[in-house]
């Protein structure tokens, strides 16, 4: 099988789990936190980063292997990773940078340089954006660079572009994939929430209401105490919450604070009210702790071989099937399960998206 070339923009703790973890599994023939060790004959060895871009004057120049240990990355270390001769590019700031991001991040003097002919030079088939959280026009603009470039998008951030129609069309006119938006953790609060209501759903009971609260030590936390920056990430946990009802349940779901100390780790709490028989009240309150950034490691490595096989294939625009297993926000909500049997599907050949 040859290489999957990938690129990257936005070099924070998610990328760093995906390259440890692309390097994790050379020595561990074994498929914990992936859907299958090899999916469609790949590996994630298979997987070869060609291309990086960010802003950051710590992490802009650097080796990759060098810059996702950088700044204010603080995902724990859990492999090794070798120099892999892909220096970091200075891409655009535009709103990348939030009120709160630009007081500990110093943009690098750096020149910009022109993404679209970096991602034709580097040779990179994909590109994944893992830019913060409210960068909508820097996140549109590498969008409009993938398109420019001719290589497929797979959006990781709560920005909607695989599940926007008008996005999801230019992509299916260029012959390219897209995946997304916004990426699901393996144990994450989205998918522990959305299996909690649709288990009331399942065996009878009403849900009368819920609410999910996250505190965490990163910067995605700190940047998500501007609360305009937070319209889309809540509308993305939030539908994908409800589609596990056929009715309307009140629901609140969203950041709740940035505690510095807790680093990467994400601590949830979920609480759900509900009725079964006899209209006899039913709560149900969870508790989930995980290390954020890998947490999402395998997802998205199963995330790209899956876009991959879309691209072998000739497959283009919006990659449901796949974005409904690994995405918050998706075209189209699926139960987990559900979701798990169509990409699978498609992974087999038997399914056509």
């Amino acid at each position: 099988m040859s290489k999957v070339r990938v690129a990257l923009a936005g070099i924070g703790n998610c990328s760093s789990a995906l390259l440890q973890g692309t390097r994790y599994y050379r020595a561990q023939d074994e498929a914990t936190g992936l859907l299958s060790y090899s999916l469609g004959g790949i590996t994630p060895s298979d997987i070869e980063f060609v291309t990086a871009f960010d802003v950051d004057a710590g992490k802009v120049g650097k080796d990759l292997s060098e810059a996702i240990f950088c700044g204010l990355n603080n995902t724990p270390k859990f492999c090794d990773v070798e120099e892999t001769g892909v220096r970091v590019k200075r891409g655009p700031l535009l709103d990348g940078l939030g009120k709160y991001l630009s007081r500990v991040i110093k943009p690098s003097g750096s020149p910009e340089v022109d993404v679209a002919k970096e991602l034709k030079d580097s040779g990179a088939e994909i590109l994944v954006n893992y830019l913060p959280v409210g960068s909508t026009k820097a996140v549109q603009w590498y969008a409009e660079q993938a398109l420019k470039a001719g290589v497929a998008f797979i959006n990781a951030m709560p920005v909607f572009i695989a599940s926007n129609e008008p996005w999801a069309g230019r992509f299916e006119q260029a012959g390219l994939p897209v995946a997304g938006d916004d990426v699901m953790s393996q144990i994450g609060a989205t998918v522990l929430h959305k299996t909690l209501i649709k288990l009331l759903h399942d065996r009878g009971a009403k849900v009368d209401e819920t609410y999910q609260l996250n505190i965490g030590g990163d910067t995605d936390f700190l940047n998500m105490l501007e609360e305009q920056r937070l319209v889309d990430k809540r509308e993305s946990k939030t539908s994908a919450v409800r589609a596990m009802t056929p009715y309307p349940v009140p629901t609140r779901i969203g950041p709740s604070d940035y505690v510095d100390f807790l680093k990467n780790d994400k601590v949830c709490y979920i609480w759900v009210k509900g009725r079964y028989f006899g209209n006899t009240p039913v709560t149900i309150e969870a508790k989930l702790h995980v290390v954020d950034a890998p947490d999402s490691g395998g997802v998205m490595i199963d995330a790209i071989r899956g876009t991959k096989i879309a691209l072998d294939r000739g497959v283009s625009g919006q990659l449901t099937s796949l974005s409904s297993y690994c995405f918050k926000h998706p075209p189209v909500q699926l139960p987990y399960d559900e979701a798990k049997r169509r990409f699978l599907a498609f992974v087999d050949g038997k399914a056509e998206r």
